[in-house]
């Protein structure tokens, strides 16, 4: 039986290189513009989407524009429920009108590290996800809050490995504040890629190998070599008998 892997990338945040991305993924998560985007862009990035057969999914944020939702925030966990709400209907709503449907919800940059600690945070996110609609999946960190609390209110969830990033002890991602933060070359990243797949394990920047699990590997559509990424990781897979399809 042919092995599946779903391939996803933050997209609709206005980096010029969706229509590019589009064609080596498999989930789409879409800017609802609290930190990037408008509803202009996410209607165009639905209509990509729908063009190339890619899953949709909302990525919704802090309202933190300014620094592209990557600024840590503590609200209560009402509002946290509203502003995910809110960024979940309006992408849903902009789905509706292309004839499209609402796969997923991923969380962008603070929101989604701090849930992936917070349980508090991650059962406020869940709740939103699920009030809008039972049948999304939540992808979050593998291992994390996100996932824990998303299982415990009956939703669907992913979990979720990054071929761009590294790795710490906990499980957690580098903080971006660190140098060694990113992958930047495309071959460490193919062999970190197919560590977590195939051996359910990654090794950490202190050379420690922890478990995860890796149902979805996440790339930036941000990051300076998104497409040369995107474009390895996609062939060497294949070559390997993957297939990239949505969860």
């Amino acid at each position: 039986m042919q092995r599946t892997i779903d391939i996803n990338c933050d997209l609709g945040e206005g980096c010029g290189n969706d229509a590019e991305l589009m064609g080596l993924i498999s989930s789409a998560n879409i800017a609802c513009g609290f930190h990037a985007g408008d509803e202009d862009t996410m209607a165009r990035t639905v209509e990509l989407a729908i063009e190339n057969a890619v899953a949709i999914g909302a990525h919704p944020s802090y309202a933190d524009g300014e620094n592209f939702g990557r600024t840590e925030m503590f609200l209560a966990q009402n509002e946290v429920f509203d502003l995910v709400a809110q960024q979940i209907f309006t992408l849903r709503r902009i789905c509706d009108v292309a004839g499209a449907e609402l796969h997923h919800v991923k969380p962008h940059g603070a929101l989604y590290n701090q849930a992936a600690k917070d349980r508090n945070l991650a059962a406020a996110i869940a709740k939103a996800v699920n009030e809008v609609d039972e049948g999304l999946t939540l992808y979050g960190l593998s291992g994390s809050y996100l996932i824990s609390e998303a299982a415990a209110v009956g939703l669907k969830t992913a979990s979720e490995v990054f071929a761009d990033r590294t790795y710490q002890n906990d499980g957690t991602l580098t903080p971006r504040s660190r140098p060694d933060a990113l992958i930047t070359d495309a071959d460490e990243s193919v062999s970190q890629v197919f560590q977590m797949i195939e051996e359910q394990s990654v090794t950490t920047t202190s050379g420690k190998t922890v478990p995860l699990r890796a149902e979805t590997i996440c790339l930036h559509g941000d990051g300076e070599h998104a497409i040369s990424f995107a474009s390895k990781i996609h062939a060497a897979l294949r070559e390997q008998g993957f297939e990239v399809r949505a969860i």
